[in-house]
């Protein structure tokens, strides 16, 4: 198991005091909401009152005040009646703010989420994100629900009850309030068993989150490699873990909860009984101020009752919330522009200056890189599998921070133009494209209002995706269901470019785009590939060494590092990397053996 760390008692105000900070904007409805509560809880404790009243000043053999009876009976039955319309709105204020909070931290955590630098995505699980914005938050608007008007309430009430009890007798208010320092003790004593136990259930379900995405995911992966049981099983042992933390803490609840109360309770009840047994023998015993003291203390303990019960809500709800804050202080942000100069890519020309770049801090995947694409030119980039042509992307696509060596884009580092300009001026195209729920029109425009539906359509026509879309039920409003999964690879793909086209980018980013087409689709597409290349700055990731045969330079990666460079046929010239990848590739590596 996991080593799992109890919270601080520190720790946890410092999270309540920081989730306190959501109720701000609704100072005035909490207001008024702790205005419906206190006087539901002063009709609450003013009803034993009435009741003692009726037995030690009317409640008398041979005679019946009627009068007095009914003003009594009247007034007891307006509190409730006051007492349950009051608890009605009060419900639903605090309900109403519950919402609100929860729905504004739903949002920041998700803007904080898309801010995340790359490195963050890389070692978290999806599920886990999924986790925190869902399953936590939802604890959090539980705790805010049942547990602050529980604790506020059970407050008040308390407060309201002992001050009822001094009212009938001062001496015997002192005896029970004895019990309040072993109440503390065992809320104390169950806050610091339970946190940790609540820790580990809120990691386990973020792990169970995370398998289930990972698997869902790669279903059919699974299925075709007969994975189905050795998920299962990981899925049952992590199921399993969860459970056990679950019965810890069911435990701790059962030994600390409702038990001890209940003989704090008991020990309670037997001082009352005690000194009104005691009293009699030397005054006389109202049985009215008996009966109010029984009363008061069955009161006392009901919310009692309910704060310990809504204790657990409060941990998980606090664990929830300590690992939301974690996820919105996290450092690890997507880079940022070093200063506020409103630059704009004019030109399109790259130029990379001895770049450097690793993603652990210790192994370099990129080591001095160093070329240049002037406007309009395409630069090709050719090796095999980890040599560091994604990460070339990846550090032109801003998707992470390089510490060595310069990105120049029109004379000036990449690092001073706002992310906005690179992400106007840049069209990217992955081998993988993704295609989100809506429909085609949707995908191509990506809600940009200032693309306009026949600009979406010209663009469809660019990259021949035009004519499979006029064949689709309502054609440019037909339904994609998540990922596309109804399209074939290469619609998807043709989707993707017209989504490019459709943002006129000064620089195209293709990664590998025609890796995933059949050789029919990728002939109808090289012609809108050559269009889209015109005037525009292009650097393509080739799987295919047949596509980028017409690219103005071509940059051969080995391990991180240019081995050749050159056009095409200066690299077969060359007789070197690049010629033996294009002998492979068409087959001819016995041919040349044998010449």
């Amino acid at each position: 198991m996991d080593k799992m760390t109890s919270m601080s008692g520190k720790e946890q105000r410092k999270v309540l005091f920081r989730l306190m900070s959501y109720t701000k904007p609704h100072l005035k409805i909490i207001i008024f909401a702790f205005t419906l509560l206190l006087l539901a809880t002063l009709g609450d404790i003013y009803g034993p009152i009435i009741i003692q009243r009726f037995i030690d000043d009317y409640l008398t053999p041979h005679h019946f005040p009627y009068k007095p009876l009914v003003t009594l009976a009247c007034l007891y039955i307006g509190i409730q009646i006051f007492k349950v319309v009051i608890s009605y709105f009060q419900i639903f204020k605090f309900q109403e703010i519950a919402i609100k909070i929860i729905q504004q931290l739903r949002i920041d955590v998700y803007s904080k989420v898309q801010t995340l630098g790359m490195r963050y995505f890389d070692k978290t699980p999806a599920g886990s994100i999924v986790s925190r914005i869902t399953n936590d938050t939802e604890a959090i608007f539980d705790m805010f629900v049942n547990v602050m008007v529980t604790f506020i309430q059970g407050s008040f009430l308390l407060v309201g009850i002992f001050i009822a009890m001094f009212s009938l007798n001062t001496k015997l208010a002192l005896f029970c309030l004895c019990i309040l320092p072993l109440i503390f003790y065992v809320m104390v004593l169950y806050r610091k068993f339970s946190s940790v136990f609540y820790q580990e259930m809120r990691e386990r379900l973020s792990q169970l989150n995370a398998k289930l995405n990972e698997s869902l995911q790669g279903m059919s992966i699974i299925q075709v490699f007969r994975q189905e049981k050795r998920l299962r099983d990981e899925f049952s042992e992590i199921n399993e873990k969860h459970y056990k933390a679950g019965m810890r803490n069911i435990k701790i609840d059962g030994l600390l909860l409702r038990p001890a109360i209940d003989l704090i309770y008991v020990f309670a009840l037997i001082i009352v009984l005690s000194f009104f047994g005691i009293t009699s023998f030397h005054h006389t015993v109202e049985i009215g101020v008996l009966y109010a003291f029984v009363n008061y203390l069955d009161r006392f303990f009901e919310p009692v009752n309910q704060m310990m019960f809504r204790l657990s809500m409060f941990q998980q709800a606090i664990v929830a919330a300590s690992r939301i804050f974690k996820v919105m202080d996290e450092q690890e942000v997507a880079p940022i522009q070093e200063n506020r100069k409103q630059l704009k890519i004019v030109e399109g020309e790259i130029e990379f200056r001895n770049v450097s770049f690793s993603y652990d801090g210790k192994r370099e995947v990129l080591k001095n890189i160093s070329f240049v694409a002037k406007p309009g030119q395409t630069v090709a980039l050719v090796g095999h599998t980890g040599s560091g042509k994604s990460s070339i992307i990846n550090l032109m696509m801003r998707f992470y921070e390089f510490e060595k060596g310069e990105i120049i884009i029109d004379g000036k580092s990449i690092k001073e133009y706002p992310m906005s300009e690179l992400r106007n001026k840049m069209g990217l195209v992955l081998q993988d494209p993704f295609l989100f729920y809506g429909t085609i029109k949707d995908n191509i425009r990506l809600h940009n209002n200032a693309i306009t539906d026949s600009e979406i359509e010209e663009a469809a026509k660019f990259v021949q995706a035009h004519t499979f879309i006029e064949k689709m039920d309502d054609r440019y409003s037909h339904k994609v269901v998540e990922r596309g999964a109804t399209f074939s690879s290469g619609q998807r793909q043709l989707i993707a470019f017209a989504r490019t086209i459709a943002t006129d980018p000064k620089i195209l980013v293709l990664d590998e785009a025609t890796a995933n087409i059949d050789t029919e689709t990728e002939e109808l597409i090289q012609d809108a590939l050559e269009k889209m290349r015109r005037g525009r700055t292009t650097i393509a990731i080739a799987h295919r060494l047949s596509t980028i045969q017409d690219a103005d330079l071509i940059l051969v990666l080995h391990q991180g590092e240019v081995v050749e460079r050159g056009t095409h046929q200066e690299l077969i010239a060359k007789r070197g990397l690049y010629h033996k990848m294009y002998l492979l590739q068409n087959g001819m590596a016995e041919l040349e053996q044998s010449i």
